[in-house]
C-alpha cells in the first residue's frame, strides 16, 4: 500500500517543477455509461491517482504553490446519506482533509464559483488540455471570468502548459512502494497463467481459459485485469490484439495468452504461449525456442546506460538469423535486416513502459536521441513470431504458429530484475506444468 506521505511528496515535487507562479488543475476520470443508466466499473485517471490516491469520481485537484490558505485543494462530492444508501460511502470534505491530506476541501458543486479566484494572479495553468472536453469548457469559462476583471487590476493567466510533460517524467521512475504494488500484480498474474495452462485441453474454448484467469485475479485481490485479456488459439495466435476469445481450441493448436492483473491500479503485462495438447510439435518447438532465445538475449542487455533500442536490435538480429536457419527467410542477415524482411513475422517493438497504465507514460526519445535506461524504470520485453497462413512463400507446416513471450523487467543499479521470472517459460517448464 502506498502511503499518503508519498502522494504528498509527489505533489511537492510537481509544484517545485511548475514554479511558485503556476497552478495545477487536474480533474478526475468521468464515469462512463455502459448502457442505459448502468455505468462501467469506475477506474480513476492515472495522473489524478498518482498525485492523490483518491478513487472517487467528480473530483478536481488544484495545486497552488505558496497559497496562504493551503496549496493542495480538493473539490469532491459531499457526504449524502441518500446517495450513500444506494452507492456506498463517500469520503466527503472531512475525509479529504483527514485521510487524503488535502489542505482544504470543498464540495464539487462550488468549483465553478471558486476557480476564477484560484486562477487570478497565476502566470500559467498546468493542465491536460484537450483530454476532457467538458472540463475544458469549465476551465476556459473560469479563465474568461478572470480576464473580464483585468481592468480592475486582476491579473489573468498568460499561458497554458501541458502538465503531462513534467508529470509523466515523474511517473516513469518507480518508487519502492510502486514496485511492490506491481510485484503483487505480477505474482497474481503468475497464478492465473499457471491455472490456465493446467486447465487447458483440446476442445475447450478460449473464453474458458479467460474465465480461469479472471477467477485467479479476483480471488487474489485483483478485482480487474489491467487490460482485456488476449486468449488466442491456432490462427488467432497471429492476431496481435485478439480479444474475441470465443473459438474452440483444437488438438494441435498453440495458445497465446497475453493477460495481466491490476493491483492497486498498477498493471502487470505477461504473455505466455503453450500447446493445447501439453507437448510442442517440432515446428512449434523451433519457433518457440527462437523467440525465447531472442527474449533472453534482449533481457540480458538491460542495464543502466543502455539505449532503449538495444533490446529491439538484438531481437531483430536473432529472429532474422533464426528464420534464415529454418529456411523461412532466404538471403544474407544484414541484407534482410536492412530491408526489414522479418517484418511480416515480427511487426512490433520490443516492449513498452509499464506502471499505472499498461502502456505507461514516459518519452522513449529525449530531444532527438533514444532514451538511455535508468534505475527505477519498468518495462516489458516481448518478442514474437507470427506466421499467418496468408504470408506468401512459407511452407504450410509453419502456418498459424504464433509465439510471443513477454516479461516485466525493472532496471536496477546493478543491471536488471525480471519481476515475472517465476512464471513458467522454458519448454520443459511449460510441459511439466501442463502434465
Amino acid at each position: 500500500m502506498i502511503k499518503m506521505s508519498e502522494y504528498a511528496k509527489r505533489r511537492k515535487e510537481l509544484m517545485q517543477k511548475i514554479g511558485s507562479n503556476g497552478i495545477v488543475i487536474l480533474p478526475s476520470a468521468p464515469e462512463v455509461f455502459r448502457n442505459g443508466d448502468a455505468v462501467y466499473a469506475y477506474r480513476q485517471n492515472s495522473d489524478f491517482y498518482y498525485l492523490t490516491g483518491f478513487e472517487e469520481p467528480e473530483a478536481v485537484l488544484v495545486l497552488a504553490p505558496k497559497r496562504k490558505e493551503g496549496e493542495y485543494i480538493l473539490f469532491n462530492r459531499i457526504r449524502d446519506r441518500d446517495r450513500e444508501i444506494w452507492d456506498g460511502p463517500r469520503v466527503g470534505q472531512e475525509g479529504a482533509v483527514e485521510d487524503y491530506l488535502a489542505d482544504q476541501a470543498f464540495p464539487f458543486s462550488e468549483l465553478t464559483l471558486m476557480l476564477p479566484d484560484l486562477l487570478a494572479g497565476r502566470e500559467s495553468i498546468h493542465y491536460p488540455l484537450g483530454i476532457n472536453r467538458e472540463f475544458d469548457k469549465i476551465l476556459m469559462h473560469s479563465v474568461n471570468k478572470v480576464r473580464s476583471k483585468s481592468r480592475g487590476g486582476v491579473h489573468p493567466p498568460a499561458a497554458f502548459v501541458d502538465i503531462t510533460t513534467s508529470l509523466h517524467e515523474m511517473r516513469l521512475f518507480k518508487s519502492s512502494a510502486e514496485i511492490a504494488s506491481m510485484q503483487k500484480a505480477i505474482d497474481i498474474t503468475e497464478k492465473a497463467h499457471v491455472r490456465a495452462m493446467q486447465f487447458c485441453k483440446p476442445n475447450c474454448y478460449e473464453y474458458e481459459l479467460e474465465a480461469e484467469l479472471m477467477y485467479e485475479f479476483q480471488r487474489n485481490g485483483a478485482r480487474y485485469p489491467a487490460y482485456n485479456p488476449i486468449v488466442g488459439a491456432g490462427r488467432n495466435t497471429c492476431i496481435l490484439h485478439y480479444v474475441n476469445n470465443n473459438q474452440k481450441i483444437n488438438e494441435g493448436d498453440l495458445i497465446l495468452i497475453d493477460a495481466g492483473a491490476e493491483y492497486q491500479n498498477y498493471a502487470a503485462d505477461i504473455t505466455r504461449t503453450f500447446p493445447a495438447s501439453g507437448h510442442f510439435t517440432g515446428e512449434q518447438r523451433a519457433i518457440y525456442e527462437l523467440v525465447l532465445a531472442s527474449q533472453l538475449a534482449a533481457i540480458k542487455s538491460v542495464k543502466p546506460g543502455a539505449v532503449w533500442t538495444a533490446a529491439q536490435s538484438i531481437i531483430v538480429k536473432i529472429i532474422t538469423q533464426g528464420l534464415i536457419d529454418l529456411g523461412i527467410l532466404k538471403g544474407s542477415l544484414d541484407g534482410l535486416i536492412e530491408k526489414q524482411a522479418y517484418f511480416p513475422f515480427y511487426m512490433h517493438r520490443s516492449g513498452h513502459w509499464l506502471g499505472l497504465d499498461v502502456h505507461d507514460v514516459g518519452r522513449y526519445r529525449v530531444e532527438t536521441k533514444w532514451r538511455t535506461l535508468q534505475p527505477g524504470m519498468v518495462f516489458t520485453v516481448e518478442p514474437g513470431i507470427y506466421i499467418s497462413a496468408d504470408i506468401p512463400g512459407v511452407s504450410k507446416r509453419w502456418h498459424n504458429i504464433g509465439v510471443r513471450i513477454e516479461d516485466n523487467v525493472l532496471v536496477t543499479d546493478k543491471g536488471h530484475e525480471v519481476l515475472s521470472q517465476k512464471i513458467p517459460k522454458t519448454i520443459s517448464e511449460i510441459e511439466a506444468v501442463m502434465a
